[in-house]
């Protein structure tokens, strides 16, 4: 184990130097580059340049814009609600607030979620729209997002989620170990943040800020008694908190401790999680179970990617009995085109969304592995995201064959 650790750690250093990018390959994303007015990518790409010139108009997101107060009475605490839990109609203040499975409480606007998510997205669209456009002013309104939401000392974000999906009533109001999860959408957004490196507006400083920001962000993700009940967690929580302390360790440069992360997700997450036949037993018991399996697939073709960068092919990976990233996509695959009461489990919403959910997974997977070219024609057959779909500005679409794209 130790000389194998050795060897990958080897790799891993000549690697990091060579690809500018954690998740994508700056590669292939120069040779899309050079063909944007082709139909394979002009759709996405006029998609995207609109999406980056709303996010011109708006303005940045912050933590301490929010209506209430974090229970520390610091305004730079992140606060976000549990998003299954509701009033309890049989108490007069409705304390404390009960779970519903599936059902999303409309509350959660007032809270720091969803500025988070949008601050997040905005970031990588216009860090995206700067590389494949060129123009500085994308480039520019990015790191002021930034700023504003991880650096300025009058609006920065604490480097905690110690009250993230809090149950009112419940716990003194203090955050719950799934709150982890809130942060994912750093994942993509660090990763874009490279494509910015080569603009003036993203200084040494900012880069250095923003660094020392993600490495008090692991001190508390490996510390936090939450976030250590989150990492034993063993559903697709266990597997989003080895995706984030991947991208974050890596970000911040710690590479090693990066490495040790992706060389056990696979017996620590994947094999444990995925049975022989494909089936993920700790989602297909959600009302959502569908919505849910795809999802801890996401988390899984995130990190094969990011292993991938590393010189790690964990999409290839399987236990002794054929536990694999393939095996849970290919258990799902077959209710593709089906209606709802073909799924055996529960599905209580959105199972049009949840199809087209593993629709963008089984592109993915043919990207990272162009031999899936099953998965790449059931993305054709059933997939409609059409031409504005950005995953093609992100892997493209061709794979060594001629496509006609919808």
């Amino acid at each position: 184990m130790k000389r194998t650790y050795l060897i990958l750690s080897v790799l891993f250093s000549m690697l990091v130097s060579a690809n500018a990018q954690w998740m994508w390959s700056i590669d292939k994303m120069n040779e899309i580059k050079k063909e944007l007015d082709s139909p394979a990518y002009s759709g996405a790409y006029k998609k995207l340049i609109h999406e980056a010139d709303l996010e011109m108009k708006k303005k940045p997101y912050s933590v301490t814009f929010k209506e209430g107060m974090a229970p520390s009475g610091d305004k730079h605490d992140y606060v976000s609600l549990s998003r299954y839990f509701w009033p309890d109609p049989s108490k007069k203040d409705g304390l404390p607030y009960i779970y519903k499975d599936g059902e999303s409480n409309p509350e959660l606007e007032k809270y720091d979620r969803n500025p988070l998510g949008n601050m997040a997205n905005a970031v990588t669209t216009l860090s995206l729209a700067y590389f494949y456009g060129g123009k500085p002013q994308y480039a520019k309104k990015a790191v002021k997002l930034l700023k504003v939401w991880f650096l300025d000392e009058k609006t920065g974000m604490n480097p905690n989620l110690n009250y993230a999906q809090f149950t009112p009533g419940s716990n003194d109001n203090k955050g719950r170990p799934s709150g982890l999860i809130d942060s994912y959408s750093f994942v993509e957004m660090l990763n874009a943040v490279k494509l910015l490196e080569t603009s003036k507006y993203y200084t040494a400083k900012e880069k250095a800020g923003l660094q020392n920001w993600f490495k008090e962000f692991i001190k508390w993700w490996e510390t936090d008694k939450n976030a250590i009940v989150e990492k034993n967690s063993a559903n697709n929580h266990g597997l989003a908190y080895d995706v984030q302390l991947a991208m974050y360790a890596l970000f911040a440069g710690d590479e090693q401790k990066a490495l040790k992360v992706i060389e056990n997700f696979p017996k620590e997450r994947l094999f444990k999680q995925i049975e022989p036949d494909g089936k993920m037993p700790r989602e297909l018991s959600r009302t959502l179970a569908f919505h849910y399996s795809v999802y801890n697939l996401y988390f899984m073709v995130d990190m094969a990617f990011i292993a991938q960068n590393q010189g790690v092919n964990l999409h290839e990976m399987s236990s002794p009995d054929g536990r694999s990233i393939y095996k849970a996509a290919d258990f799902l695959k077959p209710y593709l085109g089906k209606d709802l009461p073909a799924w055996p489990y529960r599905q209580i919403s959105g199972w049009d969304g949840a199809l087209q959910s593993l629709c963008r997974e089984l592109y993915r997977l043919s990207a990272i592995d162009p031999s899936r070219e099953d998965y790449l024609e059931l993305y054709r057959k059933y997939g409609k995201q059409g031409v504005s779909d950005r995953n093609l500005l992100l892997y493209g679409i061709n794979f060594g064959k001629p496509y006609s794209v919808k």
